[in-house]
């Protein structure tokens, strides 16, 4: 939550006038100071995963809930058409950046949801703005993509659409297209400070997003609600969306 103090130019008046505009001012910060600090940043070591899956809305909210994830933001990758807008997208895909601890959630991990997720399904071809795509950043999530992507096409007995790719320079979408779900709840957006920057960049707004679409599981939703400052009745509000979406669909 931000606050903004204004401060201003004060007369000379009886002393028991400025006592009591003191006595007020000292209940209000008293008042601020029993609030918790919700907790937009986490200064943990990460590495980064690039999917495309169809439309971003939906996998934003998926891994957003996923312990270990740290940040999620949606964009365009993969194409060569400079600054590429969603009117615009040239020859880019729709994807999701992902930035996780490996100590908590491996690539592997992130791998089973991205293969179990797919809006349009594997098998379909699709335009490139929603096709399936592994963008990796290292030769070790090479290695892993394609030997999943072949675990995955024997398991199906199907030849799937997914292309693997090194990744490229990631353009973050619009403002209105970070944090889909969440920002459907502008009074909780409100309410917890979260600004168009930081829908980028919050691991707070990366946890809500994923919970208020009713996705991840309850205990690390009620766990969170305390480690990361959310006050008592936005918890309820928030464990309330839960309850009432779990299990339905993410996608668009």
């Amino acid at each position: 939550m931000q606050i903004t103090i204004l401060h201003k130019s004060f007369q000379v008046v009886p002393y028991s006038r400025v006592r009591c505009k003191k006595t007020a001012a000292s209940k209000i910060h008293a008042s601020l100071s029993k609030m918790p600090a919700v907790q937009h940043d986490v200064d943990t070591p990460f590495k980064k995963a690039t999917f495309g899956m169809g439309c971003f809305w939906a996998c934003d909210a998926l891994f957003g809930a996923q312990k270990g994830v740290l940040r999620t933001a949606v964009g365009y990758s993969g194409g060569t058409l400079i600054d590429p807008e969603y009117r615009k997208l040239g020859d880019h895909t729709e994807v999701i950046e992902i930035d996780y601890d490996p100590k908590t959630i491996s690539f592997d991990d992130l791998l089973l949801l991205f293969w179990n997720n797919h809006e349009y399904g594997l098998t379909t071809c699709v335009k490139k703005q929603y096709m399936s795509l592994i963008l990796y950043h290292d030769e070790d999530q090479k290695r892993m993509a394609e030997i999943s992507l072949k675990k995955e096409a024997h398991k199906r007995n199907e030849n799937l659409t997914t292309t693997i790719l090194p990744a490229g320079k990631f353009y973050p979408a619009e403002d209105y297209h970070q944090k889909y779900r969440l920002q459907q709840h502008p009074s909780l957006v409100k309410e917890l400070g979260i600004t168009p920057e930081n829908l980028k960049t919050s691991h707070l707004a990366a946890r809500l997003n994923g919970y208020l679409a009713g996705v991840g599981k309850l205990e690390d939703l009620e766990k969170d609600c305390i480690e990361l400052g959310l006050p008592e009745k936005t918890s309820t509000y928030v464990k309330a969306q839960w309850k009432q979406n779990e299990g339905g669909t993410l996608y668009c």
